[in-house]
């Protein structure tokens, strides 16, 4: 890699760190652009040569995500099938740490949904292979409605459950706890 394309990616890098910090602090729906730039130390121009909007650089960051959710597949210890409740803990402590490790993109994914129905489509477009990799684990059920509706069930109770126990000051059990719990419960709900 030539000078300039390291230069470029560190750049890229350091407006994607800083746009983590920011939306940790502020929320992604109050960061601007200049937010970014000025925390990374970088003139706005340059977040331009990078990213067309705040959109596409969380794109960009859903994208990073969603390279590393792929490389936790092949962790040891990955079971892939959902008859068996290891299989399900196993899913359900990896997201958990995941969420907990990158929350601030997760709400800030989460926001953006809530107010731009393009951006909403995109993400829905980019976690359908997650998707399809759940439904996969239940091809030995035959959960009520299919297996993407039961992948579908099981990504969306695990993530409202993960971001609300996040969310509470307080919250009602501990991780380890609920882990279990929710392991118990998805597991439940397929029939196994």
């Amino acid at each position: 890699m030539g000078t300039r394309a390291q230069q470029a990616a560190q750049t890229e890098a350091e407006l994607k760190a800083a746009a983590i910090r920011v939306f940790e602090r502020v929320g992604y729906l109050n960061t601007k652009i200049t937010d970014i730039t000025v925390e990374a130390g970088r003139a706005t121009g340059s977040f331009y040569k990078h990213f067309p909007s705040k959109e596409k650089l969380l794109e960009a960051l859903l994208a990073d995500l969603l390279a590393e959710g792929d490389a936790s597949a092949g962790l040891a210890g990955h079971l892939d099938d959902f008859r068996d409740r290891e299989a399900v803990r196993w899913h359900v402590a990896v997201y958990w740490a995941f969420y907990r490790e990158h929350r601030a993109i997760m709400s800030a994914l989460q926001q953006a949904a809530i107010v731009d129905e393009a951006f909403a489509r995109r993400s829905r477009e980019m976690l359908e292979p997650d998707l399809r990799h759940i439904a996969g684990h239940l091809a030995g059920l035959d959960p009520p409605g299919g297996p993407l509706v039961a992948a579908s069930l099981f990504t969306t109770t695990l993530s409202s459950a993960v971001t609300d126990w996040f969310a509470d000051p307080a919250p009602v059990a501990g991780e380890t706890e609920m882990i279990e719990i929710l392991a118990t419960f998805l597991h439940t709900g397929f029939g196994g």
